[in-house]
């Protein structure tokens, strides 16, 4: 599959206005490529739009919106994406008691030699070796999250297509042994990668970016309500008239911007119980104070 490009990430606005319908497509999807092998590991099969909605969420949750910072995070996510005739995973041991995990996960050590993908059955078949991500690996120990990949040759992507041909995931560790063959809704989903790429799953964007609400208009000033990517709860007080050289404000329009900030803050506190205020004071420049909330 190709790799992820800049011009396929969405702007932050324009992620906000979609996020929800997005994210169901692609929970959705997920639960179509995800296969618990026993009770405790869990591959979540990766293609590019599982890795594009981590990306976006990366991004979204981050508030990232620098070119170079976007295409770091293109740059981690891209080296999951399959092969040509290739699957990739991600491999999670799932323990969900605490003082359970560390034991659990130092049972596992070796794991990486024993993960295996079946083609086939008796004498025809055919064990694909897990490939782990060596920079995952410390010498004693292994984590709960790891990335593995399948490579199949020509002959194997074939069998995998076949639907008549048995394919399982086998993990043979002396302390985990369980065999799991791939449900069929799996198996389309994972048989159609190794031929084209998914269709996008993300909604056509809004042609014009989302526009802040007003929420008090006046001569000296304007407070707003900005849209996403600011994060929810978020007040911006601003002024018409631009901070003077000598950064001396008329007093009288200085007050008023006060007491809106004032309000601003006291309706996030009543709301969400905390809230910071930054100032952005430049001469030549509005004076522009934002309320953001802050839970305690």
């Amino acid at each position: 599959m190709r790799k992820l490009t800049r011009e396929e990430i969405a702007p932050l606005a324009a992620y906000g206005a979609v996020r929800d319908d997005y994210r169901k497509a692609v929970i959705t999807h997920k639960r179509a490529r995800r296969l618990s092998v026993g009770p405790s590991v869990t591959l979540l099969f990766e293609d590019r739009e599982t890795l594009r909605f981590q990306v976006q969420e990366m991004l979204w949750v981050e508030r990232i919106d620098d070119d170079e910072a976007i295409q770091n995070e293109l740059d981690v996510y891209n080296e999951l994406m399959p092969g040509p005739r290739e699957l990739s995973a991600t491999l999670f041991v799932e323990i969900t008691e605490p003082g359970r995990i560390r034991p659990e996960l130092d049972r596992l050590i070796g794991i990486d030699e024993h993960v295996e993908l079946v083609i086939g059955e008796d004498e025809a078949e055919r064990r694909i070796a897990a490939a782990f991500d060596a920079k995952q690996f410390e010498e004693e120990r292994i984590s709960a999250v790891q990335y593995i990949r399948f490579a199949l040759d020509a002959d194997a992507a074939g069998d995998f297509s076949d639907s008549r041909v048995r394919a399982a995931v086998r993990i043979t560790h002396p302390a985990y042994r369980h065999e799991i063959e791939l449900r069929p809704d799996l198996r389309r989903s994972l048989a159609l990668g190794l031929e084209s790429e998914p269709a996008s799953l993300l909604p056509p964007l809004p042609d014009t970016a989302p526009q802040p609400e007003v929420l008090l208009e006046a001569a000296s000033l304007r407070v707003v309500r900005p849209p996403p990517p600011a994060l929810p709860g978020t007040l911006v007080v601003e002024a018409r008239a631009p901070l003077p050289a000598d950064a001396e404000p008329d007093p009288r329009t200085w007050a008023e911007l006060q007491e809106a900030v004032r309000r601003a803050a006291s309706d996030t506190l009543a709301q969400y119980g905390g809230c910071r205020v930054v100032a952005d004071l430049v001469p030549g420049a509005p004076p522009r104070w934002e309320v953001l909330p802050r839970k305690r």
